[in-house]
């Protein structure tokens, strides 16, 4: 056990009375993260806990779901930034994280366990075992943490809890977990219902199963009582008033406000002092001010600026980085470009290229898991980040914060090693009816995936499990929604670098343009719509460049949906018969990422998403065209 500023403490040999009083454990406390797959139900589970421990008033309005405080978080339902919140139980308090379960979020959750001594692995009783459950396992017991199984939603109809518990047990195994994480306790849950029970048969009455499992089996935070202070922040949140908050552990000693510490290690490890000037401790929802924090205390700290994830606080007198968790790179970057569009200008706020580079390297300070770089043009930057969604999640805040900028696909990060060039493969699994597995199959073959596993399930469904480059991938998920009518399950997580497995063709449609500035009428849509799928009504303003539809064949066609009808003092017999339209879609953010090609980009406005051509002008595209033949 490290000791102060050079000097070992051991807990054996000749170790003075003193020094063994001040080694101990906070008995009183427990700090635990709550790791899971996307959509197992962790936030429900922390809305349960939070109830049954008496955090909310029995007349209290309460949201589902209350940790997912963020718009887009409620909107899709899935967690984005981790949480953190404490409850008491029997005079113990309770820490408790609620971390992504979507694997683009990685990097919240391999900073977060830094902060806890023990996890609650939450299984899916019906799904069990998916990618993102692997992923967040074998990071929490890389780290040593104490692992408590919760299987959940076992009222689902088709639930399997005792096959999901051998299924968890052979990835303990397969992630190289020692005797001790093997030898784990399993506590069978329903979330939605709000109890737990040590006997699947049995359904139990509240959560105090979990509570004394939590009480049991994690381990309380140990270490030197009363040495020199030593905090390390793995989190940072911002407060418009007061400015960055550090989001930390206590690992040594205690903290005061008013004290002063030196900040220090870190990426690039540059050391300087700075006070303390407020603490906050976490109850229920809310950050409560204290006066000082002990060793294993999870805490908000402000008024130290400039400081960043993965620094540690330590006394002025004995200056001690901690090493911090490598968070793993990114997989996927993309361009983001200040909007040269006919449009640009007349729906954001923040429009130049200055707005465009503070905001992105402001996001780099708090998500540790992208990165942002400058490029050769002043007006774009290149966006580096762990998926698609992990970029579309930041497109839409900034959309939604004012700001008005345009994007190039996604692209994946190759890298080069001995000479050969390596691309990222990712660990993929379908869940699809049986009667669209051949459908599915010839699919993800063409995309270069390896088949690794298959099982067939007593609903009717069949488990599929392959191997597959992470540029495979891109555009999938909408094909595969239609392919499967919507029926089927896809989760992915990155797996590891392999050398490039050959080209793979991305797009077997070609786009729709518009042939002019104006705005689309019912007219020149109604011929249009023949040539394919419209993504435009009537009554929308356009401009030349503009993707309006796909066209089924692998070819660009160019059309005029402003065309309007001319008047003439003649009547035709079909005067008088209405246009039909087809119906248009309207595809979201993530969709048009998707969809365009390499020589397209996505207009993105605080009002609208619009795709486009780089080039706008049809003759331009047709003589770089030529050029290239």
């Amino acid at each position: 056990m490290a000791g102060q500023c050079g000097r070992k403490l051991t807990l054996t040999g000749s170790v003075t009375g003193k020094e063994r009083v001040r080694m101990g454990s906070r008995e009183n406390l427990r700090n635990v993260a709550i790791i899971a797959h996307v959509d197992h139900g962790k936030t429900t589970l922390v809305d349960q806990l939070l109830r049954q421990s008496g955090v909310f008033r029995a007349n209290e309005a309460v949201a589902e779901r209350v940790m997912d405080s963020g718009d887009l978080e409620r909107e899709r339902g899935i967690t984005i930034l981790s949480k953190n919140t404490a409850v008491m139980y029997q005079d113990t308090k309770i820490n408790i994280v609620d971390t992504p379960g979507h694997a683009d979020f990685g990097g919240e959750v391999e900073r977060v366990l830094m902060m806890v001594d023990g996890v609650l692995l939450l299984v899916d009783a019906f799904e069990g075992c998916m990618p993102q459950t692997r992923f967040v396992l074998k990071k929490a017991l890389g780290l040593g943490k104490k692992p408590v199984v919760v299987l959940n939603k076992i009222d689902r109809p088709g639930a399997r809890p005792a096959e999901v518990v051998d299924e968890v047990l052979d990835l303990f195994i397969e992630l190289g977990a020692n005797d001790d994480q093997l030898d784990f306790p399993v506590v069978y849950a329903s979330a939605r219902d709000g109890y737990a029970t040590l006997d699947p048969e049995k359904p139990g009455t509240d959560m105090t199963p979990l509570f004394e499992m939590i009480l049991n089996e994690v381990p309380a935070p140990q270490g030197d009582l009363e040495g020199p202070t030593q905090v390390l922040f793995s989190n940072i949140d911002y407060d418009d008033y007061v400015g960055r908050i550090g989001i930390g552990r206590v690992e040594r000693g205690s903290v005061k406000v008013g004290e002063t510490v030196t900040i220090c290690g870190g990426a690039e490890d540059v050391r300087k002092n700075a006070k303390v000037t407020k603490l906050y401790q976490f109850e229920g929802l809310k950050r409560v001010e204290a006066q000082s924090a002990e060793l294993g205390d999870i805490i908000a700290v402000s008024g130290i600026a400039d400081l960043n994830i993965g620094q540690t606080a330590c006394a002025v007198d004995c200056v001690e980085p901690l090493p911090f968790v490598k968070i793993d790179e990114p997989t996927v970057s993309m361009l983001f470009m200040v909007n040269n569009s006919p449009f640009a200008g007349r729906e954001g706020k923040y429009v130049t290229s200055r707005n465009l580079r503070d905001r992105l390297f402001k996001e780099v300070e708090t998500n540790v898991a992208m990165r942002v770089e400058e490029t050769d043009s002043t007006d774009s930057f290149k966006v580096s980040g762990r998926g698609e969604l992990h970029l579309s999640i930041l497109i839409e805040q900034m959309r939604r914060q004012g700001y008005e900028f345009q994007v190039s696909p996604p692209n994946v990060i190759y890298k080069e090693k001995d000479g050969q060039r390596l691309e990222p493969m990712e660990l993929l699994m379908i869940e699809v009816p049986d009667n669209y597995v051949g459908a599915v199959m010839e699919k993800i073959g063409s995309r270069k995936a390896e088949l690794l596993n298959m099982g067939s399930r007593d609903s009717g469904s069949t488990h599929l499990e392959f191997k597959i480059p992470a540029r495979g991938l891109m555009g999938y998920r909408s094909e595969f929604l239609t392919d499967t009518n919507g029926n089927g399950i896809m989760n992915h997580v990155f797996d590891s670098y392999e050398p490039y497995k050959g080209d793979i063709q991305q797009r077997t449609q070609g786009s729709i343009i518009a042939h002019e500035t104006g705005e689309s009428t019912a007219y020149g849509l109604f011929y249009a719509q023949e040539r394919g799928r419209m993504f435009i009504g009537p009554g929308v303003e356009v401009y030349e460049g503009m993707i309006v539809g796909s066209n089924p064949k692998n070819e660009d066609i160019t059309v005029n949906v402003c065309k309007k009808k001319h008047a003439t003092n003649t009547r035709s017999s079909g005067a008088d018969e209405a246009l039909k339209l087809t119906p248009h879609s309207v595809l979201s953010l993530e969709q048009c990422l998707e969809f365009i090609a390499e020589d397209e980009l996505v207009e993105v406005t605080p009002q609208s998403v619009r795709m486009r051509k780089t080039v706008l002008s049809k003759e331009l595209r047709m003589k770089q065209a030529s050029k290239k033949k």
